[in-house]
């Protein structure tokens, strides 16, 4: 499967901003962002999507299961 029949989903209320995902990602696509949850964490966000490769590293090592990739019809 093509990376362009793929998409990089992040589940906000979810993310804790450990920065796991951060730390993971080989291209620094990912940043802790401004925007809280309902739990009053920061949530991470994908600061340069055209550079993702959509390896998966990123969900293999978020312990809260709050990011990963989705499949496009």
């Amino acid at each position: 499967m093509k990376a362009k029949n793929k998409k990089h989903v992040i589940c906000a209320e979810r993310c804790k901003s450990c920065g796991l995902c951060v730390e993971a990602c080989p291209k620094d696509t990912l940043a802790i962002g401004q925007t809280l949850n309902g739990q009053g964490y920061n949530v991470v966000e994908q600061v340069r999507p055209e550079d993702c490769v959509l390896c998966g590293l990123c969900r293999i090592v978020c312990p809260d299961v709050a990011i990963g990739v989705v499949e496009l019809d």
